[in-house]
C-alpha cells in the first residue's frame, strides 16, 4: 500500500508540473505574438488579396507575390517556371483560384475572365550581334579585312534572360576558303548552363563603301557633304555606273527623286541646271582666231555639259548647244554653219 502510494504521489506531482510548464510556454507564446516577435510587418497583410493582371518578372520562377499583391508572408514562394525570355504566358482564373487556395490566399475570381500575363524581361541579340560575333571568331583566320560576313538567315535573333550579360560565343566554325562558306553553333549567354544554342550558315562577301544619301533628295535639291554617309555593300552588286566617290556627288542635284541607303548611279544625278527653258542663252564659239558670240533661246533645261537645243534668235535655226555657265553655252564646230 505504502508503494502504490508513493507511486500515485510521484504521478499526481508530475503531472501538476507538467501542467505548469505547458500553461508558462503558452503564456510566453501569446507574449511573443502580441509583442511581434518572430513576425515581421511583412509578413502581415496590408490589405485584400488582389489579382495582378500583368506581370513583368526577370527571374526563372513566377512568385506567388507576382500573381497577387498582398500575398504577405508567402509572397516570395515559388509558383511555376517563368516562361522562356521574350515569352509570355496567360493563366485562366480557374488555375489562379486553385493556387490561391493551395497557399490560403483569401481571393476568388471575381468573373471567368479574370486572368494574368506573365511577360518574361529579355535582351534582344540581332542579327548585327551575331556578324560580330561570327566576325570575331574569323579573325584567327586570316581573312582579308574587306570581307563581312553575311547569315543565311536574316531574320534571327536570340532572347535572353535580362539578368545575365548577354555575351555570344561562336564554337565548331568550320570555313571552306574556295567557296567562302561557312557554319557554326551560336552559344548565348556564354558559358551559361542554360545557354541557347543555334547552328547558323552564311558567306563571306568582299564588301567596299559607297556614299549614299542620309536622307530622300528631290529634283532640283543640291547634295551637299551632310547629306551624304558611307555604307558598306557587297562587291558583286556594285554597277559599272554606281559612284563610289563622294567629291563625285558633291555640287550634284538628282535628276529625279533619291532615297536615302540606296546606290547612286552616274545616271541619277546631274549638275545643277544652268539653263532654264525658254531663258535666253549666249552662244559663243572659240578658236585661235576669233570668238563669234550670237543670242538664242533654250528649248529645254541643261546643266554644265549637257547639249541642249537652242533657237538662234536672228536665223531662227535650231542648233545644239554645250551648256558651259549660268546661261552660256558652247556650239561645237560642225554646227557653225546654223548661226550663219
Amino acid at each position: 500500500m505504502k508503494t502504490l502510494s508513493h507511486t500515485l504521489l510521484l504521478t499526481f506531482i508530475a503531472g501538476l508540473l507538467l501542467s505548469l510548464a505547458s500553461t508558462a510556454q503558452a503564456s510566453t507564446d501569446v507574449s511573443a505574438a502580441l509583442d511581434g516577435a518572430g513576425f515581421g510587418d511583412k509578413d502581415l497583410p496590408t490589405g485584400p488579396v488582389v489579382l495582378n493582371f500583368q506581370a513583368q518578372i526577370s527571374g526563372e520562377v513566377v512568385l506567388l507575390g507576382d500573381l497577387f499583391e498582398n500575398a504577405g508572408a508567402k509572397a516570395d514562394k515559388a509558383v511555376v517556371y517563368a516562361p522562356r525570355p521574350g515569352r509570355k504566358t496567360v493563366y485562366n482564373a480557374k488555375w489562379l483560384y486553385r493556387v490561391a487556395r493551395y497557399y490560403g490566399l483569401d481571393w476568388k475570381p471575381t468573373t471567368s475572365r479574370d486572368r494574368i500575363t506573365i511577360i518574361r524581361d529579355s535582351i534582344t541579340v540581332g542579327y548585327n550581334d551575331i556578324v560580330e560575333a561570327v566576325m570575331t571568331a574569323f579573325e584567327d583566320e586570316n581573312i582579308p579585312n574587306d570581307m563581312l560576313a553575311e547569315i543565311s538567315n536574316r531574320s534571327m535573333k536570340l532572347y535572353l534572360p535580362a539578368d545575365i550579360f548577354p555575351e555570344i560565343a561562336v564554337e565548331d566554325l568550320v570555313y571552306d576558303n574556295r567557296s567562302k562558306r561557312f557554319s557554326a553553333i551560336i552559344v548565348a549567354p556564354a558559358n551559361h548552363p542554360a545557354a541557347q544554342r543555334h547552328r547558323v550558315t552564311g558567306k563571306l562577301y568582299k564588301m567596299i563603301d559607297i556614299p549614299v544619301l542620309k536622307d530622300t533628295l528631290r529634283a532640283g535639291d543640291s547634295i551637299t557633304k551632310n547629306n551624304l554617309e558611307w555604307q558598306s555593300v557587297r562587291s558583286e552588286k556594285i554597277t559599272n555606273d554606281t559612284i563610289t566617290s563622294v567629291n563625285a556627288l558633291i555640287g550634284m542635284t538628282p535628276r529625279r527623286t533619291l532615297r536615302a541607303g540606296n546606290q547612286i548611279r552616274s545616271t541619277e544625278v546631274r549638275y545643277p541646271v544652268l539653263i532654264q527653258r525658254r531663258s535666253l542663252v549666249t552662244i559663243s564659239l572659240v578658236n585661235n582666231f576669233m570668238t563669234l558670240t550670237i543670242q538664242g533661246r533654250a528649248l529645254e533645261n541643261g546643266s554644265r555639259g549637257d547639249m541642249i537645243r537652242i533657237t538662234n534668235i536672228q536665223s531662227k535655226q535650231i542648233i545644239d548647244a554645250e551648256v558651259v555657265g549660268p546661261g552660256k553655252a558652247r556650239v561645237r564646230v560642225p554646227s557653225i554653219m546654223a548661226m550663219n
